[in-house]
């Protein structure tokens, strides 16, 4: 296929870089928008996928990745999402080991350098796609067309639709899937720098090396396989140079014959059947892995996909590809999450919204018909494979081979924006080919247009770096979302600002009348304020509404504690465990229950077995050297204190209970040392210090007595007993005085 320099090109108004300083140009440019979100916290969902992930903990077998979802729960269980992505939770686990912990900083830092190589890169990719495939001596890449591969580059480095991607670290997976979706489709076109004059030859390795880098973009995120769309395409409209709209009108017109033959001598279908083999296996290794069955996803996630009308279930989802298309166009109205009503349903054809998607498909059908129909070469290439890699990449998020978790989510668009840049870049070349005397207004429009991209970016991922702001910026853009005002909701309640939370949980619950998780939280707030009444009325109801949320039955168990109704909370505690069965803090409290009704042994049972699902539980292990202490189990106290000790060395609250029993049991050395060493830990103890001040009272040690009772009665003047303790041994210290010779 003869190549020549792509006759648009020279009119864009860029210089003519060399290719590393176009890369370099390029990655800087990607560098300067996102930098400023190094520094920001785990946000949105990095608390699950991260943080309260328990993968990427050194403890966790490494064979753990692979067995359980991006999320850290495993592939079997209902709940699972069955998003399997081991290579992207690779990366996060490397990250906390380097980090020796999670330390945010990392984690950011990595996603904006690969954000910086994966736009560096899409010059050489841009570079095949508009001029066409040729190497030089060295075996490098020719650019046939460096200023439009430079343009579309920069717009795809600056586009702020890539902030969720970047700022947000769980958008980990989009872009080491975009990594290697382009180091599979860079090396699919080295199959074909054979050294030989003709398209007959190509390397079966390189092609297999590939599908295997395919596969490895799977392994990050679900979306890497649509490479071999694209590569397929590229083979077909590049490599063997077809003409779709004459094959189209030889076959349905029958102007003339097919010739097979050349098609077999291209090995096009060779390459085609690699490709369909490797795919099929890589979605039959994929259903395997997800046990078979596809994820459970609510109407809340995505309402058009439930809706029993199939024609108004076609136009919402067609109304979703236009706000897809609308923030590639205009990337200002920016969201963590688009879904509970922050995009009302369609309900009839009579819908002024049904215009924007009637108006996307004129655009696309345009597009399609220049693409196809140009008698320019260069410019119905161009067309068409920018079109395929703007739609291809986009297929597993469109609802046509299953339903997707989500309305509308800007990380999908990572890959299918560079088909947007590239059309970009490829109007403002035909435009400046076409109008030559507004050239310099072009110039200044691709200027403006990079700066405030660039703006766009810095601003926005400034929002990603805190929850408060993300949340809150939120507000203005979707004010119709329940989760949006239940995100600012927990944010303001983590934060102790309770009041303003439950206005937003309010809210929440108003807009959407079923949001349980919103009515959980505002009955746990509620139940602090010890407004127990309505809380229990809210309770009540995210249980009826979602019988297995165990979360809401447990709180409502706590709540009817409080109001003594003991019988139905010992209920609704059973209730809980019955759809959670390892759920320590839900036996916790039925143990705290029993323990209110004198039913000591139910108590301490119900506490074992808290420490037995969660051994570290803190409270259930103090509760029982309490119980047992104040129940004159003194021996038995001990016992339990020390193994508690053993699995929770450090804890001070332990250490003081333990001690308690030990000044009892007449231990007096052994629990001076345990006061002490709680000290150490949390010196500011007014109970520790009276405490200690009571066994050296018994102890006959009365100066340091007096000392620890001054001490505590300074931390909390009011402590109850101290200071009749305290008087009490000034009283004998002044008869000792007194008496002394």
């Amino acid at each position: 296929m003869a190549l020549s320099e792509v006759h648009w090109d020279h009119q864009i108004p860029l210089p003519k870089l060399a290719p590393v300083r176009a890369k370099l140009t390029v990655a800087l440019v990607a560098l300067l928008c996102f930098i400023n979100s190094y520094d920001g916290e785990f946000v949105f969902d990095d608390s699950e996928a991260i943080v309260n992930n328990k993968d990427l903990k050194p403890t966790t077998p490494l064979n753990n990745i692979w067995t359980n979802d991006f999320w850290g729960s495993n592939l079997s269980s209902n709940s699972s999402h069955k998003s399997y992505r081991p290579l992207t939770v690779l990366t996060f686990r490397l990250n906390y080991l380097l980090a020796g912990g999670l330390q945010p900083i990392g984690f950011h830092m990595l996603n904006i350098v690969l954000h910086a190589i994966i736009s560096a890169l899409m010059i050489d990719m841009f570079a095949i796609l508009i001029g066409g495939l040729a190497y030089d001596e060295k075996d490098k890449i020719v650019n046939l067309a460096p200023k439009t591969s430079l343009l579309a580059a920069l717009f795809f480095a600056a586009h702020p639709v890539h902030t969720e991607s970047v700022a947000g670290i769980v958008g980990r997976a989009d872009l080491l899937c975009a990594l290697f979706f382009q180091l599979s489709f860079l090396t699919y076109c080295k199959a074909f720098n054979t050294g030989s004059e003709g398209d007959d030859r190509f390397s079966v390795r390189w092609v297999v090396v590939s599908l295997l880098l395919c596969a490895a973009a799977m392994l990050c995120k679900e979306q890497g396989i649509t490479v071999l769309g694209v590569n397929a395409a590229f083979d077909v409209l590049l490599i063997c140079n077809v003409n779709v709209y004459e094959l189209s009108q030889r076959l349905l017109l029958r102007r003339n014959s097919l010739h097979v033959g050349d098609v077999v001598r291209t090995g096009l279908l060779t390459r085609l059947a690699l490709m369909a083999l490797g795919g099929l296996t890589m979605l039959y290794a994929r259903w395997r892995i997800m046990g078979t069955g596809p994820p459970a996803f609510t109407e809340v996630d995505n309402p058009a996909s439930f809706a029993e009308n199939i024609f108004l279930r076609i136009v919402n989802y067609n109304y979703y590809y236009s706000l897809n298309a609308w923030l590639l166009l205009c990337p200002w109205w920016l969201c963590f999450d688009w879904s509970m009503g922050c995009v009302p349903l369609i309900k009839a054809a009579t819908d002024w919204r049904t215009a924007w998607l009637l108006l996307l498909w004129c655009v696309l059908i345009g597009l399609t018909s220049q693409a196809l129909c140009s008698q320019d070469s260069q410019r119905r290439r161009t067309l068409t494979l920018g079109l395929v890699l703007l739609v291809v990449p986009f297929l597993p998020a469109c609802n046509i081979f299953f339903r997707v978790g989500f309305v509308v989510a800007e990380r999908v668009l990572y890959l299918s924006s560079a088909g947007y840049c590239l059309l970009l870049a490829y109007s403002l070349g035909h435009c400046c080919c076409r109008w030559t005397k507004y050239k310099k207004l072009v110039c200044v429009a691709v200027l403006l247009l990079l700066c405030v991209y660039v703006a766009r970016c810095a601003l926005r991922s400034h929002q990603w770096r805190t929850e408060q702001s993300l949340f809150t910026s939120a507000l203005s853009v979707c004010p119709l979302n329940a989760k949006v005002h239940y995100n600012v909701g927990k944010n303001l309640a983590d934060r102790g600002n309770t009041t303003a939370a439950i206005r937003y949980y309010r809210e929440a619950v108003r807009l959407h009348p079923s949001y349980v998780h919103a009515m959980n939280n505002l009955g746990n707030i509620l139940k602090e304020r010890n407004e127990l009444v309505e809380a229990e009325q809210l309770l009540s109801k995210a249980v009826s509404i979602q019988p297995d949320f165990a979360a809401a039955w447990m709180n409502l168990g706590i709540v009817q504690n409080s109001l003594q109704k003991f019988e139905e909370a010992e209920l609704s505690y059973w209730n809980a465990i019955r759809f959670r069965k390892k759920y320590p803090d839900c036996y916790y409290n039925l143990g705290r229950l029993y323990a209110d009704q004198n039913r000591h042994l139910d108590a301490l049972n119900a506490w074992r077995n808290a420490t037995v699902l969660k051994p570290d539980h803190s409270l259930a292990w103090n509760n029982m050297v309490i119980l047992l202490d104040n129940t004159g189990n003194l021996g038995q106290a001990e016992l339990i204190g020390r193994e508690a000790l053993k699995l929770l060395p450090s804890d001070h609250t332990i250490m003081f209970s333990l001690a308690n029993v030990l000044g009892k049991l007449q231990k007096y050395k052994e629990s001076e040392g345990f006061f002490l060493h709680a000290l150490r830990i949390n010196p500011n103890s007014a109970s520790c210090h009276g405490n200690l001040a009571v066994l050296y009272h018994r102890w006959g040690k009365l100066e340091l007595a007096k000392k620890h009772y001054e001490l505590s009665l300074k931390l909390d003047p009011e402590a109850p007993g101290t200071r009749d303790n305290y008087n009490m041994l000034r009283r004998k210290l002044d008869q000792l005085q007194r008496s002394a010779p």
